[in-house]
């Protein structure tokens, strides 16, 4: 929800002779003025979440992000005037939270290499592929359990499985077309937040119970927590060693996005096809958009992670890469934060929270047996 929309002007019935100021509330004065007032507000909280980062550099940037927008969303819905300053930004930053995600995901695969990731051996890419395997298909499946929509169950399994917020992100230009599921996604990047932070307190701590070397503790902790800024201070507080293969785990399964974001976009388009049919032959008319079958950031993803792997892209150009992809999530994600209703959330999140849960226990659960298994 994006709190409530400004109140339109009647329409005069004859033409005015000069032109008249536009009242400051009116639709009008919204739908031009708004893109560039939620363009302007997102630069500058991309601008001080990135500064926030720089001060303090374990603080994830898009976390931050995510957590800025909510706060700012709240505080501007509890008056009706603060609805619609809200409101006014709703067109400059839904086009952020849509082109700004995409962009940033097509330049996070100029950080992955695949002769890195190989370097993980037969059994390393195991443990991943078993863990990303059991934690998206073990959350899908209580998602229909919990009777929450495909879209939902998809979003947080992703969430889990691979890579938080980026993850999120591109699942959910894959999953949802008609923007739908906003506050779905929203509760998905608040989850791996918060079970990811739990984590890097947690794993370290259990590493040293179970008495896990650093090449188990770095396989176990790369493929079961979600961030990559979580990663590195997970495995950080064990070793520099377990820090290494944790990286590389880590690459690993963010490598894995791609094919699942353009599977997952098969199906649905599949499934709104079929929808189509019966809708039409039931004499009703169908709205939504059609979607591609594999997104075509997913396809520019593929293609930055092919050119890194041939070695030709200078680390100079590999470092402006991500630095324009920090940016560019922390816009984005306070974009989306903006759009979050919180007492929505807190209304209606309750199976939500428990699919969350669930799909960290089975992360972490499946990658520690896998590690000891093949680490």
């Amino acid at each position: 929800m994006n709190g409530p929309t400004a109140p339109r002007l009647a329409r005069p019935t004859t033409p005015p002779v000069a032109a008249a100021p536009v009242p400051a509330g009116s639709s009008v004065s919204s739908d031009v003025v708004g893109p560039w007032r939620g363009l302007t507000l997102c630069a500058a909280a991309a601008a001080l979440v990135i500064g926030a980062h720089a001060l303090v550099p374990m603080l994830s940037v898009p976390v931050l992000a995510l957590v800025l927008g909510i706060v700012v969303s709240t505080v501007l819905r509890v008056r009706p005037a603060g609805a619609r300053t809200l409101a006014r930004t709703h067109l400059g930053g839904a086009w952020v939270a849509k082109h700004g995600l995409r962009t940033g995901v097509v330049l996070l695969g100029l950080q992955l290499s695949l002769p890195q990731v190989l370097a993980l051996g037969w059994r390393g890419l195991t443990v991943v592929a078993v863990t990303v395997a059991a934690t998206l298909g073990g959350t899908v499946l209580l998602g229909r359990a919990l009777r929450l929509p495909r879209a939902t169950s998809l979003l947080v399994g992703t969430g889990f499985a691979i890579c938080g917020a980026a993850a999120v992100s591109a699942m959910k230009g894959a999953v949802d077309p008609d923007e739908d599921h906003d506050d779905d996604a929203a509760a998905a990047l608040a989850l791996v937040t918060i079970f990811g932070s739990l984590a890097i307190v947690v794993l370290p701590w259990l590493t040293g119970i179970l008495g896990l070397g650093d090449h188990r503790a770095g396989l176990w902790i790369g493929a079961s927590v979600q961030e990559v800024a979580q990663v590195v201070a997970a495995a950080g507080a064990v070793s520099p060693a377990a820090l290494a293969v944790a990286t590389v785990t880590k690459l690993a399964r963010v490598v894995l996005l791609a094919p699942l974001v353009a599977c997952a976009g098969v199906a649905v388009t599949r499934s709104r096809r079929r929808a189509a049919v019966a809708a039409g032959r039931s004499g009703a008319v169908t709205t939504g958009r059609r979607a591609a079958p594999v997104p075509l950031f997913v396809v520019g993803f593929l293609a930055a992670v092919v050119v890194r792997s041939l070695g030709v892209v200078p680390d100079g150009v590999v470092h402006v890469a991500t630095q324009t992809s920090n940016v560019l999530f922390a816009a984005a994600l306070f974009a989306m934060g903006l759009a979050v209703d919180v007492r929505g959330l807190v209304r209606t999140g309750g199976r939500v929270v428990v699919l969350g849960a669930a799909s960290a226990a089975v992360a972490t659960a499946v990658a520690l047996g896998a590690a000891l298994l093949l680490g």
